[in-house]
């Protein structure tokens, strides 16, 4: 959902109810500091990526003068000048994997550039060669699995891959290296997404098993259980592909997109195997389904930065309950997609794209919000079951980017206070609507925004910093790198929106439960729980919520000079016996340490200096068993 706040008082309320069986947190000594900034990119992505993607817009029936249609568009229209270089084709694409040397060929019939010697000799060179000659990055498609998302999803489509068993099985799976070889060295492509039907969707017990259409394999991940689910094999089979693209381009120029709809827990290793890794299951042109996609990257700020990015599925913005006739659900969700710092892939046929859906798609000032160099992620400030404020540190000196969100289809009020922007109450601040392309009168204190149903107004806010001097840790997410999570038991995420499920229409089953785990990573402005930060009694509106066992990395770079906190057991906790050890390292060098809090006891100050510090390590560690997660908080964690 986003019913935040029921959901979390919930889960609050219900704490003996709920609470797992008691459990050491793994070794006498917990997290160990690394001393350098341990996160190692998997391509190149400074900034999310933007660009487009045939599946939304037209599924398998995918030819290639649909493909060249809009990146045609693209180009005419500006949008290529404004950032959308990647051009990307889907599932559909393929005819088989030819016997005996494992070679795939594409269908021709749909590509009929491909068709260089005759249909046991294809190629996409031609097809990459014209998209490289236009100013364009191409992409391609594939599965993790030996069968992919079409051959489950879509039986008896004439555009699925063709022939024997062996030859229907055209994903990665044991052509790994022969593959990858050839979509980014002969074909030469730079971009690939792995998509991941063939490890969940191929049981024995599927007719197009059963039937030897296809063969049986595991499955090795169900989609929304966890504990059904083998985490270990799923990251296995994606660092081969990993591993096989860093041998491959060497220079590291790709990017390799993760698309296992949140499964296995993805939300919190994608970035050590991907570029983008996919939060949430399939977009659809629903806002129902725009609000589940967003929220599963929402409060995933902290898993987000340069080189790597949440990616809440493609734009819908052209399509459905987001087309011309529905402007403001489209400017609503390109400006949730551009704060979120989420990758900005169009969905729709731009030959058929009118004027409207193509500003929106444009908005430079709404763009650069989206690809501010420092590559922070936006933050909730204020957040209930039908309003949000999400607000973005930029790079300029100053300035923020913020929006007003109305989730509901009923006229609402929102109070945007300088205090949700982390800055001064008694200066001006100056603010610039980025859909209206006007600046509006300067905010002093406080101001009520009234929205529309379904509304979001995005601003561009510069002003002074509330702090006197340094900044706040969590106006910063991208600096931070989460080494270690604390979680010792997955469990799912609750506060996700749930609309109606696609796939099983009717309520005849159970409904669409939570489903994707990591529930309790560390977060910016809130506990991992989702509660306000507060220690006996204390609450503070900024700062870090982790659990005890949590480990976090802060790019310094040597631009600062101290690190201070105010640290304890967060009165939310579900472990209420367990001690915490508060501990800052900088380059591995242990810089202060508080003494063992408890639940109950007020905060302390915990304040060191970073010198010339690289990294600077924040370590909750945890002395003695509990029952339940120990949450705590770094409340004001800031720097100067």
């Amino acid at each position: 959902m986003s019913n935040r706040t029921a959901a979390s008082f919930f889960l609050c309320s219900a704490l003996l109810l709920c609470a797992p069986a008691v459990w050491a947190k793994p070794g006498p000594q917990g997290p160990q500091p690394s001393g350098r900034w341990s996160y190692d990119p998997v391509g190149s992505a400074p900034l999310p990526p933007m660009g487009w993607n045939s599946w939304n817009a037209f599924g398998v029936d995918i030819t290639e003068a649909k493909v060249l249609g809009s990146a045609n568009v693209i180009r005419a229209t500006g949008l290529q000048e404004a950032g959308y270089v990647n051009i990307n084709i889907d599932d559909g694409w393929w005819r088989k994997r030819r016997s005996p040397d494992g070679r795939m060929q594409i269908r021709t019939n749909l590509f009929p550039g491909a068709a260089t010697g005759g249909p046991q000799e294809t190629s996409f060179r031609p097809f990459t060669d014209h998209l490289h000659g236009m100013g364009f990055k191409a992409g391609i498609y594939t599965d993790i699995g030996r069968n992919a998302c079409s051959q489950a999803w879509s039986p008896g489509n004439p555009n699925l891959p063709e022939g024997t068993q062996a030859e229907r099985e055209v994903g990665l799976h044991d052509h790994v290296a022969q593959d990858l070889a050839l979509y980014f060295g002969e074909w030469n492509f730079d971009t690939i997404k792995i998509d991941s039907c063939g490890l969940a969707h191929y049981p024995a017990d599927k007719p197009t098993v059963r039937n030897g259409t296809y063969r049986a394999f595991g499955p090795i991940m169900a989609d929304a259980v966890p504990n059904r689910t083998d985490i270990p094999a799923v990251k296995t089979l994606y660092g081969e592909a990993r591993d096989a693209l860093r041998r491959i381009r060497p220079k590291g120029d790709y990017i390799l997109s993760l698309c296992n709809w949140g499964a296995a827990n993805v939300r919190s290793w994608g970035a050590d195997y991907g570029t983008t890794w996919r939060t949430s299951n399939d977009i659809d042109a629903t806002w129902g389904r725009m609000l589940h996609n967003f929220d599963s990257v929402a409060t995933r700020e902290l898993y987000a930065g340069p080189g790597h990015w949440n990616d809440p599925d493609m734009l819908e913005v052209g399509n459905g309950e987001f087309d011309a006739a529905h402007l403001t659900e489209a400017r609503a969700h390109m400006s949730l997609w551009a704060i979120a710092s989420a990758p900005l892939i169009i969905g729709t046929d731009l030959t058929r794209a009118p004027q409207g859906i193509i500003d929106i798609l444009g908005n430079r000032e709404v763009i650069a919000v989206n690809q501010d160099r420092a590559g922070h992620q936006g933050v909730l400030a204020y957040g209930d079951s039908e309003r949000e404020i999400m607000v973005k540190t930029l790079s300029e000196t100053g300035a923020k980017a913020v929006v007003l969100f109305n989730r509901t289809a009923a006229p609402t009020d929102i109070t945007l206070t300088a205090q949700h922007l982390k800055m001064r109450g008694d200066a001006p601040i100056a603010l610039r609507d980025l859909w209206a392309g006007a600046d509006r009168d300067p905010l002093l204190g406080q101001r009520v925004f009234h929205l529309g149903p379904h509304e979001a107004i995005m601003l561009k806010a510069v002003g002074p910093s509330g702090l006197a001097k340094g900044r706040y840790i969590s106006e910063m997410p991208g600096r931070v790198h989460v080494a270690a999570d604390g979680i010792a038991v997955l469990e799912p995420d609750p506060i996700i929106h749930r609309p109606a499920d696609p796939y099983h229409p009717g309520t005849t089953s159970t409904g669409n439960r939570p489903a994707y785990a990591g529930w309790g990573g560390p977060r910016a402005d809130a506990t991992p729980y989702d509660q306000t930060l507060s220690i006996a009694g204390a609450t503070f509106r900024s700062g870090l919520g982790t659990l005890a066992g949590a480990r976090l990395e802060v790019k310094a770079d040597g631009q600062f000079q101290r690190f201070s906190a105010r640290v304890g057991v967060d009165d939310s906790t579900r472990g209420r016996r367990a001690g915490v050890r508060f501990e800052v390292y900088g380059d591995g060098r242990l810089l202060a340490a508080s003494p063992v809090m408890r639940f109950g006891a007020p905060a302390v100050e915990l304040s060191a200096p970073t010198g010339s510090a690289r990294v600077i390590e924040l370590i909750a560690r945890q002395i003695g068993p509990d029952i339940g997660n120990v949450v705590v908080t770094w409340g004001d964690a800031r720097v100067e």
